[in-house]
């Protein structure tokens, strides 16, 4: 065969190969996960609430409000406030070597910053490369949840189950927001973890959410990383 078949020959091949090739777990991209840290007791938050309610309509963004507690005895107790989200602020405080505050925003469990500083959120939300290295997948009939193939070792970590409500309105009537009516979006009612992830794909019960609501699977690596991330709406 003359020697420029040979060459036409192997490129044919390579491109063929390139484009019939299944494609890894590690191509395929996910939703950002942010997580706003909020109560409705701080006067900061509500501008950095409505960022987060903005930021849900993306659709490739699953925006999640954590109401925590310590606000709660200073004039106002937020009815949305839960320990677990306290808890999940205070290991992202370790993390990332800071003091808990409001409102703090965490992207991708990789990156903290204020949560009303809009040019920085933006600017985070844009930088970040969601790989799916644990892809998040619900079944049809929306009652169990699949983790995996991981695509990498890296893909041990925690699979966390978030239950939340899509659109809450509250007057408040005390502390640093009263006679304010405060609009949250998609905040967190329960964290639970469904289990461990060890690199295998794995499946999961799941009660589908009711209409008004939704549920989030984050799969979190021990260092806080997000390595898989789904939402499912209630209708």
């Amino acid at each position: 065969m003359p020697s420029h078949r040979i060459v036409f020959a192997a490129v044919l091949f390579f491109f063929l190969g390139s484009v019939l090739a299944p494609k890894s777990a590690e191509a395929e991209t996910r939703p950002l996960v942010v997580e706003l840290f909020t109560s409705q007791g701080c006067s900061s938050c509500p501008p950095a609430d409505a960022l987060l309610g903005e930021i849900a309509k993306r659709p490739d963004v699953i925006a999640l409000g954590f109401h925590i507690d310590y606000w709660d005895g200073l004039g106002w107790k937020d009815p949305f406030s839960t320990p677990q989200s306290t808890a999940r602020q205070r290991a992202y405080a370790r993390q990332f070597g800071t003091p808990i505050y409001t409102p703090q925003l965490v992207v991708d469990g990789a990156r903290e910053m204020v949560g009303f500083r809009r040019d920085d959120v933006i600017a985070a939300l844009r930088e970040a490369s969601p790989a799916a290295v644990a892809p998040v997948t619900f079944a049809a009939d929306r009652r169990s949840v699949t983790i995996g193939p991981a695509a990498a070792a890296s893909g041990a970590g925690q699979v966390l189950l978030v239950r939340f409500v899509q659109k809450r309105t509250t007057p408040v009537v005390a502390g640093e927001n009263a006679r304010r009516t405060l609009e949250d979006t998609n905040s967190v009612e329960t964290l639970s973890t469904l289990g461990e992830l060890q690199g295998t794909p794995a499946t999961f019960p799941l009660d589908p959410p009711a209409a008004g609501e939704g549920v989030a699977v984050l799969v979190q690596a021990p260092d806080g990383l997000i390595l898989g991330a789904a939402m499912l709406l209630g209708s």
